[in-house]
């Protein structure tokens, strides 16, 4: 869609199918599908072009960080797309989206914030690291 490559998320290197269950963390690369459940944290480098894409059926249990995220099912944690995340009708985020492009469909459901981080920018939750002073508010009396 709008330009996007379709081709991105043909390659599958690794599936979880509908049957399994995953009870530890998942670091892949290349193109990941998730058709099963995964609990724990799903992450790929964010210097490659690793594709995670999660199916009506599929669910994560923890954090997704990946450059592209293409998401259909329910994601229980934040997830962190560095180029791109797609979110489907029946996608659905119980956390914060980071992202730097983002589509989403009539449907899409996310209980948590948005978060643009343009790319080339120090992320947000590096920043969050660093000792920031901020103004103080008086309070109502």
């Amino acid at each position: 869609m709008f330009g996007w490559k379709q081709r991105r998320h043909s390659v599958v290197d690794t599936l979880v199918g509908p049957n399994s269950q995953v009870n530890s963390d998942l670091n892949f690369a290349g193109g990941c599908h998730i058709d099963g459940t995964v609990k724990g944290n799903v992450s790929a480098d964010s210097d490659s072009d690793s594709v995670l894409s999660i199916s009506e059926g599929g669910m994560i249990e923890g954090g997704v960080t990946a450059p592209y995220v293409v998401l259909n099912g329910i994601v229980r944690g934040d997830v962190v797309a560095g180029q791109r995340v797609q979110l489907g009708p029946t996608a659905r985020v119980i956390g914060n989206v980071y992202y730097n492009l983002i589509e989403m469909a009539i449907g899409a459901e996310i209980n948590g914030k948005l978060v643009h981080q343009p790319e080339g920018k120090v992320p947000l939750l590096e920043r969050a690291n660093e000792d920031v002073e901020l103004p103080s508010v008086a309070p109502k009396s």
